[in-house]
């Protein structure tokens, strides 16, 4: 089993950076053989894919609505997920979720491939 927790969410005002952090846990957990990466669930709309990173070569991919403003990055040896997010917009505003999956060749923004599900921590942008 592997137990993921969020931290590092809160209110920040338009154009301002955050820095989210993901916790992974758990006697199965190795960072070698788990894909990671960062959705989203804003209110009333349907979670969304936002930036992910291999296990295999630490190749990463974006979504379009964050790229050149977020930045993703693991530490393999503390067995965390970052996602450091600049410029932020109002329409960021949502509860952004880490997730792990067996290391998968396919796309990292496929969500229904991850096995593992954090709680989420919220991000409110305002303007």
């Amino acid at each position: 089993q592997v137990h993921l927790v969020e931290s590092g969410g809160r209110l920040v005002q338009a154009g301002g950076s955050l820095r989210l952090s993901c916790a992974a846990s758990g006697r199965t957990f190795s960072s070698s053989r788990y894909d990671m990466s960062w959705f989203r669930q804003a209110v009333g709309k349907e979670r969304e894919f936002v930036a992910g990173i291999r296990a295999s070569d630490g190749g990463t991919d974006y979504s379009d609505s964050v790229k050149g403003r977020f930045t993703i990055s693991r530490d393999n040896a503390k067995n965390t997920l970052d996602l450091q997010l600049d410029s932020l917009k109002l329409e960021d505003t949502a509860v952004y979720l880490c997730a792990a999956r067996i290391k998968d060749l396919r796309g990292l923004s496929i969500g229904r491939l991850y096995n593992y599900w954090g709680k989420g921590t919220q991000v409110t942008v305002s303007s």
